[in-house]
C-alpha cells in the first residue's frame, strides 16, 4: 500500500490573498512528479472564475474553471484547494519556469 504523503513544512508561506498559486508535490522515489495551478481572473460578468489547472511536470494538463459571483468568492474556493492541495503533500513551487 503507497504510504500516504507528508504535509508541506509550515514554514513554506505564501502571500494572505494570492491571486495566483502554483504547488507542486515531488517525490522522486515513488515517482511523484505533479503541479497543481490556482488562479482568480474577473469574468466579463462582473464575477471572478478560479482557473484549476493539474497534471504531472512535462505532460499536458487538465483545466477546469469554476465560476463565482464575486472575487472575495473566488479567492475563498482557491484558499479551500490550497488547504486541500497541502494536506495531500503539495508544496508552494519555488522553482516555477525550469
Amino acid at each position: 500500500m503507497p504510504r500516504r504523503p507528508k504535509p508541506a513544512p509550515p514554514d513554506a508561506q505564501i502571500e494572505m490573498f494570492p491571486a495566483r498559486l502554483r504547488l507542486v508535490r515531488e517525490a522522486p522515489e515513488e515517482n511523484v512528479h505533479r503541479y497543481y495551478a490556482l488562479e482568480v481572473q474577473p469574468d466579463l460578468f462582473g464575477g471572478a472564475s478560479l482557473v484549476r489547472a493539474w497534471g504531472r511536470i512535462g505532460w499536458s494538463r487538465t483545466t477546469r474553471v469554476e465560476l463565482h459571483a464575486d472575487e472575495g468568492q473566488a479567492l475563498d474556493a482557491l484558499r479551500d484547494w490550497e488547504t486541500a492541495k497541502r494536506k495531500r503533500g503539495y508544496a508552494p513551487d519555488t522553482n516555477h519556469g525550469r
